[in-house]
């Protein structure tokens, strides 16, 4: 594995960048409930409106992030308002909520959305592409947002619990820290890339072929299997928690035991994420995905099947696998089947907008099923989706090892 000092630099943006995303983001229900005084469906406007303003925000996001290339200048936005999270949740955000539920939902998410739910493909498409130019693996180093993530679980609740607007301070320091390490980031021959990032000739790319993306069957059989797959991934795990602490005698040891579980699984994911590039190099992105599809399908239909606690926490273990497999996976298709001037493009598109809008829709269905036929009948419903879904991109999907798809028209023009 590359040791480079440039590895353990990108491991530390995304090792910073994803504590605070862990520690905001998974206390942000309590702290609206708490502080803000917000009820259930104060809450879900909230979380409807973050999702909604966040696909604003990821077609452009793209764009502009393959136009800069290797440039710092999106990273560095993304990292100041950052900074700004302790004041922001402190001073301004509780005071919105309280006068106006929707003015302050909009305002909130504006800011969340660019810094989190748009930012996160800003960070991760960056990275992606440093790591191919400084040849180092993605994968490897994207496991420091796992150990990020254990990090926040274990003090993450001590500090809310002493003082609930503590963890939003403690994001903005750690957003310092990812300015520095932003600082020091160097890319490998930086002084021979041209303005818009990229080795290869020519420095803008043209408006025709960004919007010949939308023309390429295989941008929209990726798009499919990411809606029919991840986006069920997601869905899923919402009210899983709900579904989980119904197979013990109380919910607060149930809650107990799957808090548990779940930093389990964070370990595991952590580690796993070390030889997810090896085993995706050696099967390939394509079948990389495909057996997220078929792990995905076996945990829902498992978590459906299962008649006790044990089983169920087996199943759900099983996620520490999918998700290092995706995010590997996602980024070696992009860079093996289109041209990787537009990788940025094609991830917030295909992955990050495809997914989001998704999860919109799917959400309320999902919602309703629950109330309808309970938690194992709509699982075994969210299981043939996934299964139909990853049958079909089997046939669907190009084979990453043997295709790269030319964009036309050229890709970089001087007049457009």
């Amino acid at each position: 594995m590359n040791v480079s000092k440039g590895f353990w630099n990108f491991g530390g943006l995304f090792y910073f960048y994803f504590i605070i995303w862990a520690i905001v983001l998974g206390f942000l229900p309590l702290w609206l409930e708490d502080v803000a005084g917000l009820n259930p469906s104060e809450t879900g406007i909230v979380f409807s409106s973050m999702s909604l303003i966040a696909l604003c925000y990821q077609p452009f996001l793209g764009i502009i992030s393959d136009k800069l290339g290797f440039k710092k200048n999106l990273f560095w936005v993304v990292v100041i308002l950052l900074m700004f999270m302790g004041p922001f949740f402190s001073f301004l955000y509780a005071p919105l909520l309280k006068a106006n539920i929707v003015i302050g939902a909009i305002i909130g998410s504006v800011y969340l959305s660019a810094v989190f739910n748009g930012g996160v493909g800003v960070v991760e498409s960056y990275i992606e592409r440093v790591s191919r130019n400084n040849g180092f693996e993605y994968g490897r180093v994207r496991l420091f947002g796992s150990i990020a993530g254990a990090t926040a679980s274990l003090i993450g609740g001590v500090m809310f619990v002493k003082n609930p607007n503590s963890i939003f301070w403690f994001a903005s320091g750690a957003a310092v820290f990812l300015a520095i390490l932003l600082f020091m980031a160097k890319i490998e021959g930086q002084d021979h890339i041209k303005s818009g990032g990229s080795k290869d000739k020519g420095n803008e790319i043209s408006k025709k072929a960004v919007f010949s993306i939308f023309k390429i069957k295989n941008f929209w059989y990726l798009s499919f299997l990411i809606i029919g797959t991840a986006a069920i991934y997601d869905v899923f795990d919402q009210q899983f928690p709900n579904y989980y602490v119904q197979f013990f005698s109380s919910k607060e040891y149930g809650t107990d035991i799957f808090s548990k579980l779940v930093s389990i699984q964070v370990g595991l994911e952590a580690i796993l994420m070390i030889f997810a590039p090896v085993i995706v190099n050696k099967m390939g992105a394509k079948n990389g995905l495909i057996l997220f599809g078929v792990l995905t399908f076996v945990r829902i239909f498992g978590s459906a099947v299962a008649t006790g606690p044990v089983l169920l926490s087996i199943f759900r273990l099983i996620a520490a696998f999918e998700m290092p497999l995706l995010l590997v996976s996602i980024f070696k298709y992009i860079t093996g089947v289109f041209d990787t001037r537009l990788s940025a493009t094609i991830y917030l598109l295909a992955f990050n907008f495809a997914k989001q809008s998704a999860i919109t829709i799917f959400s309320s269905v999902a919602g309703s099923m629950y109330s309808f036929m309970g938690f194992q009948n709509t699982y075994y419903y969210l299981s043939a989706v996934v299964l139909l879904v990853t049958l079909i991109s089997y046939f669907t999907l190009s084979n990453d090892k043997k295709m790269q798809i030319e964009i036309k028209p050229p890709l970089y023009s001087a007049t457009n």
